[in-house]
């Protein structure tokens, strides 16, 4: 009988009746007020008034109107430059010992400061999302297993008195000491720093654990379960854990990848998305009857939203000043936004890159939509990365073949008329290119009337090409991207489209 999963599981239900429940305008007041009063003697708080802001009877609205609105770039330009050669009271009280390296898809030279306070928001998070769990009908046995979560390498670089490296690797090596005991592959192994050394050693040592709960990006969870499966001569990964229930997901959609998950599997999965960034931990999916994430609302990130239209972003991808900006109260369900944070890490009204779509309001869930600068629009397109995802997933189930990957690109001819080419990821054969080519075509068209416009205009055709799922991840090793946190950009600029097809093309002889 399982007498601790009964007491662990009983504790999480009893210590999830307690959480306050503040509305979502309510919890975020309490959180910008914190994060103004915190940083009110930093340099930056100095800059933009802090203490007046904090006097302000509209405090959100003051805030919008003082602060302004800043890009990776422009808060580096004018104010992480200073944190990361050591200069304290920047952005944040005190100096942070880490630094998350972006391996994002937008900049792979993006160091991020990591404080103290961040970690500890991560961590209660993380307790947040564990106790979330008792939603999810788990049997009791479940809260006694081992958690294996294969992110990035905890062998951080020293560099100039501080630490560099993945924000996964910062928070598997920063995690509680009641954690240790059920968190695998353990310190040693995730400080090997090769990824394929290190997915070896798990495949070694798996028999040793009983494995509950797994957590990482799709792409490299697969990759690892199939390792693991040929070592051991295996039917599949229940063989070696029986007793795997749940995958916690992240950074990528994950539907893509369930179909080629089961394979491994002897029977489903319970699975949970999470949005863990290199900014902080955002959302997590909090209820098993949607996928749906809910956003952290009171834990030491302010949110707010921007209307993801042309009209109000740059051509770079940036949003403009005179944007309007909403509240977490204000916002629509349904509806596109630009997500800008203020965090316990010093970033302020900082886009980080993605589009949200609230689910529902009440409960501030939502589902990550796309990437600012992974919006299709070189000739009128409008195409954001979940109409894309959905278009691609609706041909694969129309061809019978699963497509895990895909990047898209509009390239110029030589004719001067522009097409969209797109490469499509399979571990299955496909020899009806030419008709996923049609049938991508016609969902788009269907689902975006922007595009439906751009193709009968500027846009000209559109290619398909199938390729193996293998070749996405060696283009990842190749361009030395390959690990726990990389994800495939789904949109490329045409100078590193034709790089990536060059390599294709040479490793397809």
């Amino acid at each position: 009988m399982p007498v601790l999963g009964n007491l662990i599981k009983k504790a999480i239900e009893l210590g999830e009746s307690l959480i306050p429940h503040d509305s979502p305008q309510e919890a975020q007041h309490k959180v910008l007020k914190h994060l103004l009063k915190e940083a009110s003697d930093t340099a930056f708080g100095k800059a933009y008034a802090f203490e007046e802001i904090l006097e302000s009877p509209t405090l959100m609205q003051t805030f919008a109107q003082t602060v302004p609105m800043h890009d990776y770039d422009a808060i580096h330009a004018a104010w992480w430059h200073r944190t990361l050669a050591g200069e304290a009271n920047v952005t944040w009280p005190g100096t942070p010992h880490f630094f998350a390296v972006s391996s994002g898809t937008t900049s792979s030279s993006k160091r991020i400061p990591v404080t103290e306070a961040m970690l500890s928001a991560i961590r209660r998070s993380g307790i947040g999302q564990i106790l979330a769990l008792s939603e999810f009908d788990l049997p009791a046995e479940f809260f006694e297993k081992e958690i294996l979560m294969l992110g990035s390498s905890t062998d951080l670089k020293s560099v100039d008195g501080h630490l560099e490296g993945e924000i996964s690797g910062i928070s598997a090596g920063n995690i509680p000491s009641w954690f240790e005991l059920y968190y695998r592959p353990g310190k040693e192994i995730s400080s090997i720093a090769d990824w394929d050394k290190r997915v070896e050693r798990i495949a070694q040592e798996a028999p040793k654990w009983d494995i509950g709960s797994l957590s990482g990006i799709p792409s490299w969870i697969e990759l690892m379960l199939k390792r693991i499966i040929e070592y051991h001569q295996l039917s599949s990964i229940h063989d070696i854990w029986p007793n795997l229930t749940v995958y916690t997901s992240g950074g990528v959609a994950l539907e893509p990848y369930k179909a080629s998950l089961e394979k491994l599997t002897a029977r489903p999965l319970v699975y949970i998305d999470t949005y863990l960034a290199s900014e902080g931990f955002l959302a997590f999916q909090a209820r098993p009857q949607t996928n749906a994430m809910k956003l952290v609302l009171n834990n030491g990130i302010y949110f707010e939203f921007v209307p993801f239209q042309d009209r109000f972003l740059t051509d770079a991808g940036t949003v403009r000043p005179d944007a309007p900006v909403l509240t977490i109260g204000e916002v629509t369900e349904g509806v596109d936004y630009v997500l800008l944070i203020s965090t316990v890490a010093g970033a302020w009204r900082y886009m980080i890159g993605d589009t949200v779509q609230f689910m529902d309001v009440a409960r501030g869930e939502i589902v990550i939509s796309g990437r600012t600068k992974f919006y299709l629009n070189v000739v009128g397109e409008q195409l954001p990365v979940n109409k894309m995802m959905d278009a691609v997933l609706a041909t694969g189930q129309t061809l019978g073949v699963v497509f895990q990957e895909f990047t898209v690109s509009a390239l110029r001819r030589s004719d001067g008329e522009y097409i969209n080419r797109w490469y499509l990821g399979s571990e299955e054969p496909c020899t009806r290119a030419e008709e996923a080519g049609q049938l991508l075509d016609e969902a788009l068209r269907k689902s975006n009337k922007n595009y439906d416009v751009a193709r009968s205009k500027a846009l000209k055709d559109v290619e398909v090409h199938v390729i193996p799922t293998g070749l996405f991840h060696e283009w990842n090793e190749h361009t030395k991207q390959k690990g726990g946190q990389t994800k495939m950009p789904k949109v490329m600029k045409e100078e590193d489209f034709l790089a990536f097809e060059a390599f294709v093309q040479q490793h397809s002889l």
